[in-house]
């Protein structure tokens, strides 16, 4: 089994995982805004990277920058990331209060998580390409035996259908997320 194999499986399920952290499902989650690029002293800077952010509750993400000076950059930023949150400048911080999602936002949203776990499949499906065109010409070199073809064959197979499932667990787990109340 390669070990390029298990490690683009890996990249695939994480990058899958982080894009579905992203999504806005009616809760607050700091990942939300942690990216949003702001100009902090002439360069472009994560959120992350300037300021404080944290969730008081599960309805508001609160933003203290570490300079004050930041606060009106920081609202801008937030505006113009088009995230669906107006950002309540309140002084020396910014509150940005997660909306109640409405049926055909929570809808949307599922569709999303769809086409991520399907792009996830892709690269996976990418993955055990490479896999077996890489097992049929060590088998042409004479590397492999016929039988330890098949048995490389059967082992990428094996892979890539734990990947699938995994994949399909997380969507079906985030679709619930996305559809509770």
């Amino acid at each position: 089994m390669s070990h390029e194999l298990k490690s683009d499986i890996a990249k695939a399920i994480e990058h899958l995982r982080a894009e579905y952290a992203k999504l806005q499902i009616g809760r607050a989650n700091s990942v939300l805004v942690e990216e949003i690029s702001i100009e902090s002293y002439g360069s472009q800077m994560p959120l992350k990277a300037t300021a404080n952010i944290s969730c008081p509750d599960a309805k508001t993400i609160r933003i203290e920058p570490w300079d004050k000076s930041l606060i009106g950059e920081i609202e801008k930023a937030i505006q113009a990331a088009n995230i669906g949150l107006n950002p309540q400048n309140m002084g020396d911080s910014i509150l940005l209060p997660i909306p109640p999602m409405t049926e055909e936002r929570r809808k949307d949203i599922v569709k999303t998580v769809h086409e991520l776990a399907e792009n996830a499949r892709i690269s996976i499906r990418s993955a055990r390409h490479e896999a077996m065109k890489s097992i049929k010409s060590q088998k042409e070199e004479g590397d492999l035996s016929e039988d330890q073809q098949k048995d490389a064959e059967s082992d990428v197979q094996e892979e890539i259908d734990k990947a699938n499932k995994s994949i399909d667990e997380f969507m079906k787990k985030k679709e619930t997320d996305v559809m509770s109340v």
